[in-house]
């Protein structure tokens, strides 16, 4: 199954050295993968360290350096032959890899110069295709994590919801928001279940745009009353998830995302399915006596084709 998701990998990216003269899109990508469109970045990300878009990025920029050494393409032309939009989006993306610019290395008169390092084919197959999985060689490790993720199906579920837009850190003010609000609806936390779910990669969107719901169940019969100016309704849809169990503090979260992805669900026999994560939240953590969270994090799956 790892060996599956690799050549997949491969795959997308074959594509992007072969198409990195035209407009890329991250669906576009996902598409070539076969993955989930909402989990493609991850698992990109889980095997090659870098996020699809950044390899764009970097794999046109390695392409402008063997041009600018190796034919007599004037740098607008460069720019163009490797897919960026002007000579000073070319600028920018180079010399924050390289340090220096374009020009300068041109009028170095460096035909057919030793390549820089960075730029080997070998970059065509990422090293960590080849030993990602810290558990493949240790059976001990690989029990450890299948007790650890719990495969479960769920209903869908009504909830209400208020939506923050900013940084995932300070997703708390909209779970104050939410708890005032099902506190006034005479919601008990035994009774309920309160779920996160974070809509945006920190990775591809800005910070300030990524948006995240805090959600909570609605009871059975519950009458909604007209949506407020903070206060939505929505159905969560149900399916088959994956289910890890996490307890640490909420800055290391991401953490729970990165191993679900590039350790467990690549030699699962499942793959993400098109659905968002859902984040249960089982306590607050400035009530936690070491300031943890405790969330069981559900990632959507389907048996590999």
């Amino acid at each position: 199954m790892k060996e599956q998701y690799g050549e997949r990998i491969k795959q997308v990216i074959a594509y992007i050295e072969e198409h990195s003269s035209q407009p890329l899109r991250l669906d576009q990508l996902a598409e070539v993968s076969h993955f989930s469109k909402y989990h493609f970045t991850r698992i990109f990300t889980a095997f090659t360290g870098i996020t699809p878009m950044a390899f764009v990025t970097r794999k046109r920029i390695e392409r402008a350096w063997a041009l600018l050494t190796e034919t007599n393409l004037t740098i607008l032309e460069i720019s163009g032959n490797c897919g960026f939009e002007s000579v000073s989006a070319l600028g920018v993306h180079f010399k924050r890899h390289f340090g220096c610019t374009p020009s300068s290395v041109r009028n170095s008169g460096q035909k057919h110069s030793n390549f820089p390092s960075v730029l080997s084919n070998k970059q065509a197959e990422p090293a960590a295709l080849a030993d990602y999985n810290v558990a493949e060689g240790n059976p001990l490790l690989r029990r450890a994590w299948d007790s650890m993720v719990e495969i479960r199906e769920i209903a869908e579920v009504e909830v209400a919801y208020v939506r923050h837009i900013g940084r995932y850190l300070d997703t708390y003010h909209a779970w104050d928001k939410l708890s005032r609000w099902a506190a006034q609806q005479g919601f008990h936390p035994v009774n309920q279940q309160f779920i996160g779910i974070s809509l945006d990669d920190g990775e591809l969107t800005e910070e300030s745009a990524c948006r995240y719901d805090a959600c909570v169940t609605l009871p059975e019969g519950f009458e909604r009353e007209a949506p407020r100016k903070e206060v939505e309704y929505k159905t969560l849809s149900g399916g088959l998830y994956a289910v890890y169990s996490y307890y640490d503090t909420v800055d290391r979260f991401v953490l729970a995302y990165d191993t679900m992805f590039s350790v467990w669900l690549p030699r699962s026999g499942y793959e993400a399915d098109d659905r968002p994560c859902l984040e249960f939240c089982l306590n607050d953590p400035a009530q936690d006596p070491q300031g943890k969270c405790m969330v069981d994090l559900y990632v959507p799956i389907r048996p590999s084709a």
